[in-house]
């Protein structure tokens, strides 16, 4: 009987080593200085783009996996100024001045962010062979979302699914093919090459805001075939993010699995993966001008030993 396509991926893609045994970064380390360099010459106007969504209420969270929506409380108000209860060391504070302050509980896979190196298990092991029991309740021995504070930066390339296929949105289930990410690059007159952010839009998040958040988080939706891993592999990239709950496509391929992709990519490949991520601004730009490259920004906050943390990630053009 042949080997099952899980092991047979694991056993093709694996990292483990290939940047040393103490690495915590993943494929990260394809982005190089060069890279870098390199795709900071392709701010051509300076506009910016935000691709995040807010942290608030209205988010797509509905519980499920503990996660909830961001909540964020005020410890000091223009009210409390206004009315004079605003001191400094147990005295008014000088010359009339007052401030605000603010305090936030969310999870941090509440909105946009990247899955850190130590968020998936497999097998009793994490990315690069550690033991996944380093993960504990005071969080990660290593490949915490820290170490990742200085990469995430360089070419990111946006790859418009559902524009290059003539649609508004993709439907949920559809799992995207290594012929639709070929497709589209080539619509778009760009090329997918090694230590780039992918940015993958498949219209869902658009949808969404359109329909209501409904099963959003955690639910069926388009995403990238498991079989697309020999794409991501081949092309090394440095990362993928896209506008949708997990990644890869819901329901999964694979039968008896639990989003099989991500056990090849995180715990595997090193590659990280970044969700939630707001494309739509971004998607009608690069259409405007036909420019689907940009200087990509977007190294998450180093909240130590965690396994997932927001970014404010920027397209520069």
């Amino acid at each position: 009987m042949g080997m099952d396509v899980l092991d047979e991926y694991i056993e093709k893609y694996r990292n483990w080593g290939r940047w040393g045994a103490d690495d915590q970064a993943g494929t990260t380390n394809y982005i190089t200085p060069d890279k870098v360099t390199a795709a900071a010459a392709l701010v051509r106007t300076g506009e910016v783009i935000s691709l995040a969504m807010n942290f608030d209420q209205a988010g797509p969270q509905t519980g499920a996996m503990g996660r909830f929506n961001p909540l964020r409380y005020s410890v000091a108000t223009g009210t409390d100024h206004v009315e004079g209860r605003q001191g400094w060391a147990g005295r008014p504070i000088p010359r009339e001045m007052g401030y605000a302050d603010d305090t936030a509980v969310l999870h941090l896979q509440s909105a946009t962010h990247w899955d850190a190196l130590c968020h998936i298990f497999h097998r009793g092991r994490m990315w690069n062979g550690y033991p996944a029991d380093e993960v504990t309740a005071r969080g990660a021995e290593r490949n915490g979302v820290e170490h990742l504070k200085d990469r995430l930066v360089g070419r990111g390339v946006l790859l418009d699914v559902p524009r290059y296929k003539g649609v508004e949105y993709l439907e949920r289930g559809y799992p995207i093919t290594i012929e639709d990410l070929e497709g589209t690059a080539a619509s778009q007159g760009v090329e997918v090459g090694e230590g780039d952010i992918v940015l993958l839009r498949t219209g869902e998040m658009a949808r969404c805001r359109r329909e209501g958040w409904g099963t959003y988080a955690g639910g069926d939706a388009p995403g990238l075939s498991f079989f697309t891993i020999p794409w991501t592999a081949e092309k090394r990239v440095a990362a993928i993010a896209s506008d949708t709950w997990g990644v890869e496509v819901r329901p999964n391929e694979l039968p008896d699995s639990f989003q099989p992709m991500h056990i090849v990519a995180v715990v595997y490949m090193g590659l990280l993966l970044g969700e939630m991520f707001d494309l739509d601004r971004l998607a009608e730009a690069c259409a405007a001008d036909g420019r689907y490259e940009m200087l990509f920004v977007g190294p998450p906050i180093p909240i130590t030993g965690s396994a997932g943390s927001p970014p404010c990630p920027v397209a520069i053009r």
